[in-house]
């Protein structure tokens, strides 16, 4: 019998987007359970550690969103094909995790002279870190982020990359080809296609 899942987490793509992404892929039913802002405070004395998202497994509540990818990239067959690949998807994911910890830093800088100076860092040294590196993986792997395959690792990538192009334009990833081609390829699954055409329409 197959496991029922809910996923629980606000009216956004967030931290929750890249496990729908595995869920559209790998064809599964679960409840995309979506917390309006101001019924949180009801929520949160609900959930295990006082965050979403949350993954309930037969009713059994799980934490922590990149763990709740990693568990279900393993169930559908989307982490590497052995434990060194399965460790390299963690590399990277933890990686950009870093990348996108400093973006939100510039994000939710309320000094407009301060966040300019985060702005340049980050366009000027920051980023241009990461992506080259990012781009290097990519070119080693065939135009996928791990083994010359699929995994959960490139949606990961893709949700982030889609963010990254709201904040910066659609331009900001000319320079790194292969990122751009691999979230088009990602956005081009069919059945990420269809959850992209349902899904809520959110800001990020």
């Amino acid at each position: 019998m197959a496991p029922a899942y809910k996923l629980i987490y606000f009216n956004a793509r967030g931290k929750a987007e890249h496990i729908r992404f595995i869920f559209a892929y790998a064809g599964v039913d679960y409840v995309d359970e979506r917390i309006p802002k101001e019924k949180w405070s009801h929520y949160k004395s609900r959930m295990p550690y006082g965050m979403v998202p949350v993954l309930e497994i037969n009713g059994k509540q799980v934490a922590q969103s990149n763990a709740i990818a990693r568990y279900l990239a393993r169930q559908y067959g989307l982490a590497g094909k052995d434990e060194w690949e399965s460790l390299q998807c963690d590399v990277l994911v933890d990686t950009l995790s870093d990348l996108k910890q400093a973006l939100f830093q510039y994000r939710m800088e309320p000094d407009p002279l301060r966040k300019d100076e985060r702005k340049q860092t980050l366009l000027k040294e920051t980023i241009p870190f990461f992506l080259d590196k990012f781009e290097k993986v990519l070119e080693e792997n065939g135009g996928f982020s791990v083994g010359g395959a699929l995994t959960w690792t490139d949606f990961v990538f893709a949700v982030s990359l889609e963010n990254f192009e709201l904040i910066f334009g659609k331009e900001s990833l000319d320079h790194y080809p292969k990122l751009k081609a691999l979230k088009d390829k990602v956005f081009s699954l069919p059945r990420i296609q269809e959850w992209i055409k349902k899904r809520p329409v959110t800001e990020f």
